[in-house]
């Protein structure tokens, strides 16, 4: 039987982050069941990447968001990744809404965020002609990165390292034993066994039915999983935005936002809908809905160059409450050697290395 001392089951970006990191020091295999890496949530997203200003001061989100931002900009650099400091004028329409722009602004300090400013109504209408809004913060340190270009300089890293991705392959199960695990790997339909002293399930979508296929994992250590989709329409033609426009956050997300790709394209997205399967079409109904929000503080939005675009699909833990990432090591579930991620949305991508990194410090306790 052949053997790895790491297998990292999922090749998004958080898989690929892992597997980047951990390859410096041992011998890592990514699996994936897609064709290639990233063909879920780490490619059907906004690439934005987030400052961390919304989470719970004591959560993972918040304390890897900060320290991922700081991570990813360094390796952007470094890899020559495509990347851009556009900056996020995050705006309040109404006097409740200032409220929560200004609890915003204080959970923002608390997360380690110091750089949030205030714009004076003069300094809105020129970063942002024509929006209609009563108050607005200014984060320099959001900004958008090319998410398929980041996941290929993490497969090159993974690479030169010596370990390998390999696609078309789907986990079958994993059977603890005295060193490690003994995998049941399906390749092509082709079953392929190998053994590893570490298993990392970074699944995203597909973590909890990876979870189930480990023996001697307590189902009890599994938590719940519900799809929550999301949409994207494209406005074609100019416009006369130069950074990202954010409305106040909404319980499943972030509102329907407005972000640049790294062309300029504006794009508008996501809503929230809870759905039964994996389903990435766009609902071309959802326009009016879109229009709705959009001209609610954009107006001057002409609904004829609005375009249905993507969809994307986050991995939620709960339908009527928010969550935090989940990352369980063996003090927490009991398996030795085994390394649970369930519920990375965002800030995912933009947590990634820091997530990899929070990971190796579990693995060396």
């Amino acid at each position: 039987m052949d053997h790895v001392d790491t297998v990292i089951i999922g090749a998004g970006v958080v898989g690929l982050g892992l597997a980047a990191r951990l390859s410096q020091t041992r011998q890592v295999l990514v699996i994936d069941q897609m064709g290639q890496f990233g063909e879920h949530t780490s490619s059907r997203n906004s690439e934005v990447i987030h400052a961390g200003l919304y989470y719970d001061e004591h959560s993972l989100k918040a304390r890897l968001c900060v320290r991922g931002k700081a991570l990813l900009y360094d390796h952007c650099e470094r890899f020559h990744v495509p990347a851009k400091r556009l900056g996020k004028i995050l705006f309040a329409r109404t006097a409740a809404e200032q409220d929560k722009l200004a609890n915003i602004e204080t959970q923002a300090k608390r997360n380690g965020v110091h750089d949030l400013t205030p714009l004076s109504r003069a300094q809105i209408a020129d970063m942002a002609p024509g929006l209609r809004v009563s108050a607005a913060l200014f984060s320099p340190s959001t900004g958008i990165v090319d998410s398929h270009q980041l996941m290929l300089s993490l497969v090159h890293q993974l690479e030169h390292a010596g370990g390998n991705l390999v696609c078309h392959t789907r986990f079958d199960s994993a059977e603890p034993t005295a060193s490690g695990f003994n995998v049941i790997l399906d390749c092509d339909g082709e079953g392929f066994k190998l053994s590893c002293h570490t298993l990392i399930n970074a699944g995203g979508l597909f973590a909890q039915d990876n979870a189930r296929r480990i023996i001697g994992l307590g189902k009890h250590h599994i938590p719940q999983s519900h799809l929550c989709r999301g949409q994207y329409f494209c406005y074609q033609g100019s416009h006369p935005f130069h950074h990202l426009i954010y409305p106040m956050p909404e319980q499943h997300g972030l509102g329907i936002h407005a972000t640049l790709d790294m062309a300029g394209q504006l794009r508008f997205g996501p809503d929230t809908e809870f759905v039964d399967q994996l389903d990435y079409q766009v609902d071309a109904q959802a326009k009016a809905r879109f229009v709705e929000a959009i001209q609610s503080y954009w107006p001057a939005l002409d609904p004829a160059r609005l375009q249905p675009d993507y969809a994307g699909i986050r991995p939620k833990l709960y339908l009527d409450q928010g969550q935090d990432f989940v990352i369980d090591g063996h003090q927490h579930h009991g398996v030795n050697g085994l390394i649970n991620l369930f519920g990375i949305e965002s800030p995912g991508l933009t947590a990634s290395l820091a997530i990899a990194e929070y990971v190796e410090s579990q693995l060396k306790r």
